[in-house]
């Protein structure tokens, strides 16, 4: 006589667990108001500031910098984005139903940064070569000309959508740590905007070559076309943002194992 064993009709997959964040994610009315704002302020500086140039006073600054100057409000609204997939849950009290559903937690905090990072490269990426062509119709005749098939313009653009994602993953990592939404903002702006700024005022040669490798700088680096003076190569700026996201990551691992929800 067999004995028939019961099997629960749902389980929990990394799959399914990745397609319940991204389905939160696009149901907050939040991320469709970040994201619009998001492109619409790089779009927008990136024309007026280039309609507005008249060739003189930039100092030899990068083309794709300057198109993309928009994007230091971008990192900001992404890393509010991606701490609100994290803490936002923590102030509602939907993160108890969320690790109710998934107990083992991690698998959780994995799907939201994939889903984050995903969504603001896409998003950063497609702005990008949106802004970048059409502020170049105004820079056609002075010293920030350039064309997408121009030597570092293209992995610029590239490489600014990916440390976008990785400061967005950063803030994410962040948000759970911390589980609330403005002292993880406060944080986030204090460390990545306003510390490399203190640092830059020590008399110290070694603490100069650290600041290189801070988020915001390190952004400057994988956007510039060519290298700039005294910055990380981008290689080398795109593995120091690699390694904010993942000890933002593991700091964030580490607490939601450790303390209750």
């Amino acid at each position: 006589m067999s004995t028939a064993t019961a099997t629960p009709p749902y389980r929990v997959t990394p799959a399914r667990v990745l397609r319940s964040e991204w389905h939160k994610l696009w149901t907050l009315r939040s991320t469709w108001v970040n994201l619009v704002l998001t492109g619409a302020l790089t779009v927008g500086m990136g024309v007026g500031i280039s309609a507005a140039y008249d060739g003189t006073g930039e100092g030899g600054l990068d083309t794709v910098v300057f198109v993309l100057l928009g994007t230091q409000f971008a990192a900001l609204n992404l890393a509010v984005l991606g701490i609100l997939a994290t803490a936002g849950e923590y102030s509602t009290g939907q993160i108890r139903a969320t690790m109710t559903a998934v107990p083992r937690r991690l698998p959780v905090l994995w799907s939201k940064a994939a889903v984050v990072a995903a969504v603001a490269f896409a998003l950063s990426l497609w702005t990008n070569l949106l802004t970048f062509p059409l502020a170049q119709s105004f820079l056609a005749d002075t010293d920030q000309a350039a064309a997408l098939g121009d030597p570092g313009v293209l992995r610029g653009l590239v490489g600014n959508a990916a440390a976008l994602a990785l400061l967005a993953v950063t803030a994410l990592g962040l948000g759970a740590v911390l589980r609330s939404i403005p002292l993880a903002t406060g944080v986030y702006i204090g460390l990545v905007m306003i510390l490399p700024e203190v640092l830059r005022m020590l008399p110290y040669a070694v603490v100069d070559d650290a600041v290189r490798y801070f988020p915001t700088q390190a952004l400057e680096s994988l956007t510039a076309a060519r290298p700039l003076p005294d910055r990380a190569t981008p290689g080398t700026a795109l593995l120091a943002l690699a390694l904010w996201a993942t000890a933002a990551l593991a700091a964030a691992a580490t607490f939601l194992r450790r303390r209750d929800v």
